[in-house]
């Protein structure tokens, strides 16, 4: 039997990512978010949504250069992602206080964190305000990967990757699990 629970924000399995972009002074900042999701496939484009109800120096960088990195941390940088998410970039040096290092994209003005091993590099495509949030689409325009999480083919493999989760109502990281099956293989007995 279903029951009726309060209602939550929620999205299962959740990324724990990282945006990053450069303020207006050229200087690298990044935060954690736990609002992010694919929305288009042609042109290929991500959504993030960060609260705007506080005072969020990352939002303010992309919002000023319509461009940011989106990276997709390992389960090994969990204390340091967490930093990212629970510091304001007005307060401190983040990238610095946890010894991350940058370089600027190849193809948009935005720092790619090194230690992450997969970034996005998008351009901002639209801006819109959800309640609590300002939701920003970026277009992808590359994506870089390091050749550790990449498989036979040149593709990027989600368990060499070892992404960390984000569970947004016990706030509480995970690992992910086991790969089950290949898609869109399991549900053909049901065509029979």
């Amino acid at each position: 039997m279903k029951v009726n629970v309060k209602k939550h924000t929620m999205m299962y399995p959740a990324p724990a990512v990282v945006v990053s972009a450069y303020d207006e002074d050229g200087n690298a900042d990044a935060c954690t978010l736990a609002f992010a999701a694919m929305c288009s496939h042609h042109p290929p484009a991500v959504m993030i949504a960060i609260n705007s109800t506080l005072k969020r120096k990352t939002l303010k960088s992309i919002l000023h250069s319509n461009e940011f990195c989106l990276a997709f941390p390992s389960v090994e940088h969990m204390a340091e992602v967490d930093y990212l998410g629970i510091e304001s970039g007005y307060n401190d040096d983040k990238l610095a206080k946890v010894n991350f290092h940058h370089h600027k994209a190849l193809n948009v003005n935005a720092p790619v964190i090194e230690e992450f091993k997969v970034s996005l590099e998008c351009k901002v495509m639209h801006i819109a305000e959800v309640g609590s949030h300002t939701q920003v689409t970026g277009e992808i325009v590359n994506v870089q990967a390091e050749e550790s999480v990449l498989n036979g083919r040149d593709k990027i493999d989600f368990e060499l990757l070892d992404a960390l989760a984000y569970d947004d109502i016990s706030h509480s990281y995970y690992k992910t699990g086991d790969r089950l099956s290949s898609a869109f293989k399991p549900g053909l007995e049901f065509r029979k």
